[in-house]
């Protein structure tokens, strides 16, 4: 499958020309496909993040690895923090897995990292599989206004 092809997802309040951070997010999925055309499905997740970091530097993408975010219940900061795999050009989550297929509480996950960053976007990556899959996850009370 090619890159245009993944990048065809739907976001039915967008339309796909105007997807949210869409030149950043097909220079991060072009970044996870050489890093799984290179390792291929079956390694470990933190195996995956390790050559992503170096794929990302290569590629000139600004990022962060383990950046954590305080958590909020009611009026109080939990002691706990939320701590996502990656947030690239400060505006985008990434969450990595590497397991037989991606499940509904990886994109909760992420979608609580998203409300706690204040992002709007976030790519949820499974390298477990034959072929690299991932899902956009949007938090639309995060989206900017060009976005609404």
């Amino acid at each position: 499958m090619t890159l245009n092809e993944l990048m065809n997802v739907q976001e039915p309040d967008l339309g796909y020309d105007n997807l949210i951070y869409k030149k950043e997010s097909y220079d991060i999925i072009s970044c996870c496909l050489e890093v799984h055309n290179e390792l291929g499905p079956g390694s470990s997740e933190i195996i995956y993040k390790d050559a992503l970091s170096i794929e990302l530097e290569l590629n000139d993408i600004p990022y962060s690895r383990e950046k954590s975010f305080i958590v909020n219940y009611k009026t109080f900061k939990l002691k706990r923090q939320y701590n996502c795999d990656f947030i690239a050009f400060d505006k985008i989550i990434l969450e990595i897995k590497a397991q037989k297929f991606l499940t509904e509480e990886d994109k909760g996950q992420l979608s609580n990292y998203l409300s706690a960053s204040g992002c709007a976007l976030g790519l949820l990556i499974n390298f477990g599989e034959p072929s690299l899959k991932f899902k956009r996850v949007i938090l639309s009370k995060n989206l900017p206004n060009k976005f609404l």
